[in-house]
């Protein structure tokens, strides 16, 4: 009898620790990936140290971009459909509950794609309607919207003092550099009646604070389908990879033009990413046009020189570095996986099965 005893309580202690330790393997990691499993409609978050998928969220329709929130508790995703869809939603995602929150919607505002966090805000792009926009999280609204007067308006990137804005517009063959800047003139126009250079009227006083600001719009020509493009970490260039040219068009940000067209072999360039120090550029390609058997290349930053190619058998979408400037990982959409790549030997070194057709990869740092 004790015997049985031992043994039922043997089996419920081995049934409670099994238990506890799949709920132990399913929880958010501290730091986590974040992976877009597009033909899956499903965010993939997965544990960059075992490269194990501990949980699966639905994403809502078309899902393209994601990124998390800045305190890495919540995952935001745009859902697309192309740039003359009926979509008009933000997916969002509770990544310490693995759950889906209730979407945000855009009202008329459609395809939503590329997406930043700057200064607590969301910002996105908004393909049909030629605009970028902002979320405000803690109000609940969208409370700005800019257009750009481009077609196909994809990818966003705001800098941390919230001044400029670049995006990319994949058929205008553009980028946009959007600054916030005084007006010429300082803001103040002649006074009606009275010719230019009177200067304002006896008693007339500026708005509190000065001057207000105006957002100024600037077109800088790249290539034939610039898409994927990356603000260098010290802030002085734009490199835009162009999908139908296979080159890259870099850009002086400050001087707002183009300084040099660099060719790539690369099937379709789809992202472009600099690595963390600014040294090495990474491109992924999705597979038309450029060399053949090449879906990644990585350029010398300084030379413009490729140093590396992957054939990673599949066309590769998202690229993210991780903040540490340990590892890349490519998302290889064509064969469902993504890779890991070593950043300092240029060796892929892991695979992660995260679902199928991933492409938009994001990095969740909890606070």
């Amino acid at each position: 009898m004790v015997g049985h005893r031992i043994s039922w309580w043997l089996v419920n202690y081995l049934a409670l620790a099994l238990l506890a330790g799949q709920h132990a393997s399913a929880q958010t990691p501290s730091a986590a990936l974040l992976v877009l499993a597009k033909s899956d409609e499903s965010l993939a978050i997965v544990d960059p140290a075992s490269l194990r998928v501990v949980g699966r969220v639905p994403s809502g329709p078309d899902p393209h971009e994601v990124i998390a929130s800045p305190d890495g508790a919540l995952a935001y995703i745009s859902n697309y459909g192309g740039s003359d869809s009926s979509l008009n939603t933000i997916s969002v995602v509770d990544l310490v509950s693995q759950k889906a929150l209730p979407a945000i919607n855009l009202g008329a505002l459609h395809s939503a794609h590329g997406l930043a966090f700057a200064g607590g805000k969301l910002y996105f792009t908004a393909e049909t309607n030629k605009v970028i926009g902002r979320y405000d999280p803690i109000a609940g609204k969208v409370d700005w919207v800019l257009g750009t007067g481009q077609d196909r308006t994809h990818m966003i990137w705001v800098s941390k003092n919230l001044e400029q804005i670049v995006t990319s517009n994949v058929s205008s063959g553009t980028i946009s550099i959007i600054e916030h800047v005084l007006p010429s003139g300082g803001g103040f126009g002649p006074p009606p009646g009275r010719p230019p250079g009177g200067g304002p009227p006896v008693g007339f006083r500026p708005p509190p604070g000065g001057p207000r600001k105006t957002w100024e719009v600037t077109n800088v020509r790249a290539g034939n389908g610039s898409e994927g493009f990356d603000v260098s970490p010290d802030g002085k260039e734009i490199w835009a990879a162009n999908a139908r040219d296979a080159t890259v068009t870099v850009i002086d940000l400050a001087g707002k033009r183009a300084i040099q067209t660099v060719p790539i072999g690369v099937n379709g360039a789809n992202r472009l990413k600099f690595t963390p120090d600014g040294t090495r550029v990474f491109i992924s390609g999705l597979g038309f046009g450029g060399r053949t058997g090449s879906d990644l290349v990585v350029l010398d930053a300084a030379s413009r020189k490729e140093i590396k190619h992957f054939d990673l058998s599949g066309g590769a979408a998202g690229i993210l570095m991780v903040p540490d400037g340990s590892r890349a990982f490519v998302a290889v959409s064509g064969k469902d996986y993504v890779a890991v790549v070593d950043l300092k030997t240029l060796e892929v070194i892991g695979h992660i099965s995260a679902g199928k057709q991933p492409d938009g990869l994001a990095w969740a740092a909890r606070k």
